[in-house]
């Protein structure tokens, strides 16, 4: 069954305010005093609501097999939460939770007992409850259902809006901006205060970690990945992702084909965020041990994969790799040989290449590194633009669609269904 727009909202939300309403009562019941468990100021938990509907979109087709239903949902709730321990390390330097008095514990971020309590409840989420949910919800009138979410959504950006103003300190440094913000907070929230009052308090009480030494934010520059280094990581990574995946096909296959994700030059997309991500993610902990990265890699590069395949799949209404007939494959989407090579490749990342990549990044920014980033963005911008319109209209077209417009007849003249099959050659209708 598939969902709208308004149904993975409506579950979002619900699912911020039952995880806020259950983290709130059992550190309050713990701590014998309230405690408000939520990032935000008002009654939510949106990392949770993010993860609800990101296990409705990526596993709506695993609910017959219970299984793998749950191992996806173990492995994606995992990655979700170590992504934003991390995420949210980088913002305050500090640990939001610690989980490393635990055993078969990673950074301290996750461990296996919650992994598999994630893996549980997002096996009942998207088996059970998320039918329950939009049940009640489509019992509203539509007028009435969308006015909610929309709501919902306004009262939302707004109390993450003045959460993140206070989390940088923004709120004395851009005066007007953070008034404006309360000003607009009065009608919806009305949780008492302002906005930069509640939300230090409540961290503070909720996480005692995050206020020690908040004033003092140690991280040296050689501790820093910029934006900046980040593109050229994505660039760089899609470009030998590209080069590894077609010296691959031609030594298993015996053939050369084209492994890129855009019009324009061979770059795999999918490799260069793979590339930027990890890094970005695991640059504090890149000279750990092996086996970390590997395991780490593994997993994520996994959940990252199967990811992207549903998204590429929903949004281009096409099958760019298919692993049904690989052993011990999840969907077709994933298989454990693959995900064993995202582990070798993290070690190798790290070990190896990363080291040498940016010392040449470094290089090249002292030369030309401004004019020469620049046009390099703005030229990746155009290629994934027109990408982008280029798949929609071989979607289309396969779907016996006429051009109405002038750029499905420029996607008709330059990439046609001959140029298309060249580049994409994996791409399989749906």
């Amino acid at each position: 069954m598939s969902r709208t727009v308004y149904d993975i909202a409506i579950l979002f939300f619900t699912y911020s305010f039952l995880a806020w309403l259950a983290e709130t009562t059992v550190a309050t019941i713990k701590e014998k005093d309230f405690r408000n468990r939520g990032f935000a100021s008002g009654p939510f938990c949106f990392i949770y609501g993010f993860t609800g509907a990101l296990l409705t979109i990526v596993f709506q087709d695993l609910r017959g097999d219970s299984f793998f239903l749950f191992l996806g949902c173990t492995v994606v709730a995992t990655a979700v939460e170590w992504f934003t321990g991390k995420i949210l390390e980088g913002m305050k330097q500090k640990k939001w939770w610690d989980y490393s008095a635990k055993k078969w514990n990673l950074d301290g971020y996750i461990c296996l007992q919650y992994s598999l309590l994630w893996g549980a409840l997002g096996y009942v989420a998207v088996q059970y409850t998320n039918g329950l949910i939009l049940g009640l919800y489509h019992f509203l009138p539509a007028l009435c259902g969308k006015i909610i979410v929309w709501g919902l959504t306004g009262i939302g950006l707004l109390d993450l809006t003045g959460s993140l103003l206070f989390i940088y300190h923004m709120e004395k440094r851009l005066p007007r901006l953070f008034r404006w913000s309360q000003k607009l907070q009065r009608w919806t929230l009305r949780l008492g205060g302002a906005i930069s009052r509640r939300m230090e308090n409540r961290i503070r009480r909720a996480y005692p970690s995050t206020a020690a030494g908040d004033e003092a934010r140690e991280t040296a520059d050689s501790e820093k990945c910029t934006l900046t280094h980040l593109f050229w990581l994505f660039l760089i990574g899609a470009l030998l992702g590209d080069l590894v995946e077609t010296i691959f096909c031609r030594v298993t296959m015996g053939v050369w084909m084209s492994r890129s994700s855009l019009v324009w030059g061979p770059f795999s997309v999918v490799w260069g965020l793979a590339i930027a991500l990890i890094t970005a993610l695991l640059y504090r902990d890149r000279n750990k041990g092996e086996s970390r990265l590997f395991l780490v890699g593994t997993l994520l590069g996994g959940a990252y994969e199967y990811i992207c395949s549903v998204f590429t799949e929903i949004v281009f209404g096409k099958v760019f790799w298919d692993y049904s007939g690989i052993p011990f494959n999840l969907g077709g989407r994933i298989n454990l040989l693959y995900c064993f090579f995202w582990g070798i490749a993290a070690v190798v990342w790290f070990r190896l290449l990363y080291p040498r990549i940016a010392r040449l990044i470094a290089r090249i920014l002292r030369r030309t590194g401004k004019i020469l980033t620049a046009g390099l963005v703005l030229f990746m911008i155009a290629n994934i633009i027109v990408s982008v319109l280029a798949l929609v209209r071989y979607d289309s077209r396969a779907n016996g669609l006429a051009a109405a417009h002038f750029w499905e007849q420029a996607m008709d003249t330059y990439f046609d269904d001959t140029v298309m099959e060249r580049i994409y050659p994996n791409a399989i209708p749906q």
